[in-house]
């Protein structure tokens, strides 16, 4: 072999080995994902999707530098705490969680792996964050509403359908924020002229016979607030809101584009999304300690005209003019 040859063959090797010993050495990554809803629900699974696509273009690639471990706990409670426990004995690099079921359980799991929220109305009363500026522990996230928006939800209603006295609120008592979510409602109830009422979401069945009973006295009307368990039953609240011909706000477009009335607030899946910034973040070293809580950068009023037109109702003007979106 020629003397230049040997010098080239020599020099490429010492800069291509160090490359290939990185390459080798790079350290994996372990990001946790839990979630209230069950692995069957399309539109959280694309959501999933895009936060894994959003983590992808910041460089961290599943199975090469990044490990994913994904729990689905479909509105089950056992399940939800058990698979925190799970989670955490994992020892991932950061946990991402979605609603305030799976929260919960999840904080009181580990007060040391970093966690990164959403869908969750109220941290700082949940004592998730010590405030929205300065979160002060391992907890950070994306709220998805105020309970103020309780007074939106039942003005919206009375402006689609007028004739509504009577309003179900469908909630999970479980929770805080479901009890909240009510309350919220009940305060301005008789400033709209309206009765209110809860009922609880359990179990399928349940919702069924209790959405009967509401619906034969007249002049009724449907809150559907946030919660997984309603999320998992919402092919069955929307058919039994149709059967019945009750008019109906929901919390967000999930519902409007399941056949819903009408729905008013942030997008849970964007949400998802706007979480995968916040996850880099942190894998790259930042503190959740040092990421402020962010509440969300839009409000949607989706309006479903297909139901409005099926429930004999017709749209004022002035709301429709409001809507971000109407699905025909």
């Amino acid at each position: 072999m020629k003397r230049r040859e040997l010098i080239k063959l020599v020099g490429g090797a010492a800069v291509a080995w160090p490359r290939a010993v990185w390459a080798q050495q790079e350290r994996v990554r372990r990001v946790g994902v839990l979630l209230g809803q069950a692995p069957s629900d399309q539109l959280f699974k694309a959501a999933v999707a895009a936060f894994l696509e959003l983590l992808k273009q910041s460089g961290w690639i599943e199975d090469r530098n990044m490990r994913l471990d994904i729990r689905w706990a479909a509105g089950n409670a056992d399940s939800i705490r058990a698979y925190a426990t799970e989670l955490v004995a994992l020892a991932p690099d950061v946990i991402l969680v979605a609603g305030t079921a799976a929260v919960g359980p999840l904080v009181r799991a580990t007060r040391t792996v970093p966690i990164v929220f959403t869908l969750v109305p109220d941290p700082v009363g949940a004592g998730y964050v010590e405030s929205l500026a300065h979160p002060g522990g391992n907890v950070t996230g994306f709220t998805n509403f105020e309970y103020a928006m309780g007074a939106k939800w039942l003005e919206l209603l009375k402006e689609i359908a007028p004739l509504v006295n009577r309003v179900a609120v469908l909630r999970d008592a479980a929770l805080p924020a479901g009890m909240a979510q009510f309350g919220a409602i009940q305060a301005v109830a008789a400033s709209f002229g309206v009765e209110v009422s809860p009922i609880d979401v359990s179990d399928g069945s349940e919702i069924e016979r209790r959405v009967a009973a509401f619906a034969r006295s007249l002049n009724g009307g449907l809150i559907v607030t946030q919660s997984a368990l309603a999320l998992l039953y919402r092919d069955l609240i929307v058919a039994l809101e149709a059967q019945y011909k009750l008019p109906a706000v929901h919390i967000n477009r999930i519902w409007a584009a399941a056949g819903g009335l009408a729905s008013y607030g942030s997008d849970p899946t964007e949400e998802l999304r706007r979480a995968a910034g916040y996850v880099d973040r942190i894998l790259k070293g930042a503190k959740p300690a040092d990421l402020p809580v962010q509440a969300p950068t839009k409000l949607e009023l989706i309006l479903n005209l297909k139901t409005a037109r099926a429930l004999g109702i017709s749209i004022p003007p002035t709301v429709l003019a409001r809507a971000d979106e109407v699905i025909e």
